[in-house]
């Protein structure tokens, strides 16, 4: 992301979008929750271009390197972020703030069992971001957190607050609030905090689930959720009223409605959705334009 000199009002993580039309200025102080303002948005994505570029990705690779849906969908979202910078905005302190970075934010299972624990992931990338790259630190981290004993600073910090008394901890957690609305939260308590991540991935296809709708959080400052569903054939219809059974892969996306327009979203999505249907332009740089 470009950077900018700091000014008064701006946060160590964003810069306050001063230059703001009248209805997106008074929107927040109208409406102050984020978990108020979402929308909710479901596609699904003709997986027939994506089986085949991940099959040549994967040739020779073993299983626990391999590439996967997930990586492709929260590259492509990456290069969506960096193509349409409103997409990264979100509003904390009833002020509209651009993010200087872009991250995303995803649980990591340690292993598939009901006493498996959790751990918080939590990577930032850059406009030179290409899927191999996206691929390497995804799985550099992945492993990481799966090591035994090793928990993420995240998980660290929530463990240390539950140490308090009730009575203690209830202020303590008002405090940090207060903070977090004026953007002065410490910084070593929210650096790998999902929540302040410009974007949230859920992959549920992962175990087997359909996408759902994912509720966004007054905490932080992400602003923009993705669930990844179960990939299924079903019936693709032509003008013509003939189909053919494609494998489709169903997304539900929830963000905040408060820091762009629909038709800006819409665009978004599109962009996003022509990336997942021709992914060579994975293998471009995020910052590379896409042409429609």
């Amino acid at each position: 992301m470009e950077q900018t000199k700091r000014r008064r009002g701006d946060r160590f993580d964003a810069t306050w979008v001063r230059d703001v039309d009248p209805l997106h200025g008074i929107t927040p102080y109208l409406f102050p929750n984020r978990c108020d303002n979402e929308a909710f948005l479901q596609e699904s994505i003709d997986l027939t271009a994506l089986n085949a570029f991940l099959e040549e990705k994967n040739a020779g690779l073993d299983k626990a390197h391999r590439y996967t849906i997930f990586h492709c969908v929260a590259c492509a979202m990456v290069k969506v972020l960096t193509l349409r910078p409103k997409m990264n905005y979100f509003i904390q302190g009833s002020r509209l703030y651009s993010r200087n970075h872009i991250s995303v934010a995803f649980v990591v299972k340690k292993y598939f069992s009901d006493a498996a624990e959790e751990a918080l992931a939590f990577k930032k990338f850059g406009p030179d971001t290409t899927i191999d790259s996206f691929h390497e630190a995804i799985m550099e981290e992945i492993f990481n957190l799966r090591k035994a004993g090793v928990a993420d600073n995240s998980t660290d910090v929530m463990a240390t607050f539950l140490k308090l008394p009730r009575f203690i901890l209830r202020p303590v957690l008002w405090f940090m609030r207060k903070l977090d609305y004026y953007g002065k939260v410490p910084y070593d308590f929210i650096k790998d905090d999902p929540n302040y991540a410009s974007i949230f991935i859920s992959n549920l296809g992962s175990i087997k689930l359909n996408t759902a709708y994912h509720h966004l959080n007054n905490w932080g400052t992400n602003s923009l959720f993705v669930v990844i569903g179960e990939k299924k054939k079903q019936p693709v219809f032509r003008e013509d009223g003939s189909f053919e059974m494609k494998e489709m892969l169903p997304l539900s996306v929830t963000l905040d409605e408060r820091i762009a327009d629909g038709y800006y979203y819409s665009q978004s999505i599109k962009i996003f959705k022509h990336i997942m249907e021709h992914p060579e332009e994975l293998d471009r740089p995020a910052s590379e334009e896409v042409t429609l």
